[in-house]
C-alpha cells in the first residue's frame, strides 16, 4: 500500500508540472515581453530579443556606457553573467555592430519555489478550507495549482473507481488567494490536499492528508450579550447564539465555555455551561466585567473556537427602585425591565440557599424579566450548586433515545433467548424418555413357579 501510495503521489507531482509546463510555455508567460528570469548565486544567460541566432552583438547596461561584452567575445548573441547577485538586475541592451539597438532584456533574479506550508480548518462538518504559504521567499511572480482527492481504504473497491475518489480542483475564493474551499465533504472520510507552487524557475508540491474530525474548529458564538440582574449585585446573566456558519442540525451540536474577569483583575474564571445562557453567581459589585465564550463540538472533535469578542456587563448595585412609567433600561446593558411581569426568586435561584455575603437582595425576592419569558436565567457553578433546568436540552434528548434503543434491543435479545431456551425445554419432555444410570442392567421376567409341595 505505501509503494501504490507514493506512486499516486509522484504522478500527482507529474501532473502538476505538465500542467505548468502547458500553462507556461516561455519565460514571456509570466511578464511582459522581454524579461528574463534567474536564479541568484547561479550563472544566467542572457539572449538579444531583436537579432537572429549567432549575430555577433555588443551589451550594455541600461544607462552606462560601459561595454559589458563586445561582439568579438564568442557568445555571438548571449551575454553570460556568472554567479548572479542582486545587483545584476535591471535593463540590459544588446546593439549590432552597426550600432543599432537589438533589442532589450529585462532580468529578475529570485529563488526556486520551495515546498508550501499548507494548513487546513474546518468551520463546520460538510465544508473545510486550506490555506498556503511560501515555504521560502522567491522574489518572482508565483502560481499556485490546488487539487484535491478522497482517501480509500486498502483494498476497497472505491480504489479503482477514480471518479469517485478525484482528484478534484480546490477552488481558490477569491481566484488567486492563498485559500481552497472544499465543498460537500463527508464527515467520516479522510481527503489528501495537493498543493504546488509554480514561478519560473519550477515548481514543488505538498500534499497534506486531513480528516474533518481532526480539524474541526467552529465559528465563535456570536451576539454575546451580559446584563445584570436588579437587586443582585453578585450576578451577571450572559446568553450568546450560535455561530452563523454552523448547519442547525440536532445530530451536530456545540458545547461552550465561558470565561469572564473583573476588569482590574487579570486572571480568568471558567466554567462550561449547558445551553445558550449562564449566570455569573460571583461577579463583584459595581465593577465591570468583561466576558468571552467559545465553541466546540459537543463529542470533541477537533479543537475549542477562538474566543467571542469581548462583552461587559456590570452588576446592578443599591436598592432596586420602583420603576417609573414604561420599561427601566439598565445602564450598562440592553436589557429591558417591564413593570408588568416579574418572577419570584425561588429556591431554585437562590440554589438550595440563601445567597453569599454581598448578594442578598435588598427588596422583596423577585426580578422583572421581559414579557414572555418567565423562566429564570441558569446559575453558574460558583459559588453554589446549579439549579434544576425544566428545560431539556438536545443533548438530553438524544442520550435518551438512544439509552432507550439500547434498552428495547436488550428487551428484544433476552425474549429470544428465553424463548429458544423453552421451545428446547418442551421438545424434551415430548421425546423418548431418557435412560438413567440403570439402563445397562438387564431385567429378568418373572415366571410364574410351581408351589413347593
Amino acid at each position: 500500500m505505501s509503494s501504490s501510495c507514493s506512486g499516486l503521489s509522484r504522478v500527482l507531482v507529474a501532473v502538476a508540472t505538465a500542467l505548468v509546463s502547458v500553462s507556461s510555455p516561455c519565460h514571456q508567460a509570466w511578464g511582459p515581453p522581454g524579461v528574463q528570469y534567474g536564479q541568484l548565486g547561479r550563472s544566467v544567460m542572457l539572449r538579444c530579443p531583436g537579432v537572429t541566432a549567432g549575430s555577433p552583438v555588443s551589451w550594455f547596461r541600461d544607462g552606462e556606457p560601459r561595454l559589458l561584452q563586445g561582439p568579438d567575445s564568442g557568445q555571438v548573441h548571449q551575454l553570460v553573467l556568472s554567479r548572479a547577485d542582486s545587483t545584476d538586475e535591471g535593463i540590459y541592451i544588446c546593439r549590432t555592430l552597426d550600432g543599432a539597438v537589438g533589442g532589450t532584456v529585462t532580468l529578475r533574479l529570485g529563488y526556486p519555489p520551495a515546498r508550501p506550508v499548507v494548513s487546513c480548518q474546518a468551520a463546520d462538518y460538510e465544508n473545510f478550507s486550506c490555506t498556503w504559504s511560501q515555504g521560502q521567499v522567491s522574489s518572482l511572480p508565483t502560481r499556485y495549482l490546488t487539487s484535491y482527492r478522497k482517501k480509500t481504504l486498502p483494498g476497497s473497491d472505491d480504489q479503482r473507481i477514480h471518479s469517485a475518489t478525484g482528484p478534484w480542483l480546490c477552488p481558490q475564493d477569491p481566484p488567486g488567494a492563498a485559500r481552497c474551499v472544499v465543498h460537500g465533504a463527508e464527515f467520516w472520510s479522510q481527503y489528501r490536499i495537493n498543493v504546488t507552487e509554480v514561478n519560473p524557475l519550477g515548481a514543488s508540491t505538498r500534499l497534506l492528508d486531513v480528516s474533518l474530525q481532526s480539524i474541526l474548529r467552529p465559528d465563535p458564538p456570536q451576539g454575546l450579550q451580559v446584563e445584570p440582574i436588579p437587586g443582585y449585585p453578585r450576578r451577571l446573566h450572559a446568553s450568546w447564539k450560535y455561530p452563523a456558519s454552523w448547519p442547525h442540525q440536532p445530530h451536530f451540536l456545540l458545547k461552550f465555555r465561558l470565561q469572564y474577569r473583573p476588569v482590574q483583575h487579570p486572571v480568568w474564571s471558567m466554567v462550561e455551561p449547558v445551553g445558550l445562557e449562564e449566570v455569573i453567581t460571583d461577579a463583584i459589585a459595581g465593577l465591570p466585567h468583561i466576558v468571552q465564550v467559545s465553541a466546540r463540538d459537543f463529542l470533541d472533535a477537533g479543537t475549542w473556537s477562538a474566543w467571542s469578542p469581548e462583552a461587559w456587563g456590570t452588576p446592578s448595585t443599591g436598592e432596586r427602585q420602583s420603576p417609573g412609567k414604561g420599561q427601566r433600561t439598565h445602564p450598562t446593558a440592553s436589557i429591558s425591565w417591564p413593570t408588568t411581569t416579574s418572577w419570584p426568586l425561588t429556591k431554585e435561584i437562590l440554589a438550595g440557599g440563601q445567597p453569599p455575603a454581598g448578594d442578598q437582595p435588598h427588596s422583596k425576592p423577585e426580578v422583572q424579566m421581559q414579557a414572555g419569558n418567565l423562566a429564570p436565567p441558569r446559575l453558574s457553578l460558583q459559588p453554589g450548586p446549579r439549579p434544576l433546568d425544566h428545560r431539556v436540552p438536545l443533548e438530553q434528548v438524544a442520550m435518551l433515545m438512544s439509552l432507550g434503543i439500547l434498552s428495547f434491543l436488550g428487551l428484544a435479545a433476552g425474549a429470544l433467548v428465553l424463548g429458544l431456551w423453552l421451545r428446547l425445554r418442551l421438545g424434551q419432555k415430548g421425546g423418548s424418555a431418557k435412560r438413567g444410570f440403570l439402563g445397562p442392567i438387564i431385567t429378568v421376567d418373572k415366571r410364574t413357579r410351581a408351589p413347593n409341595l
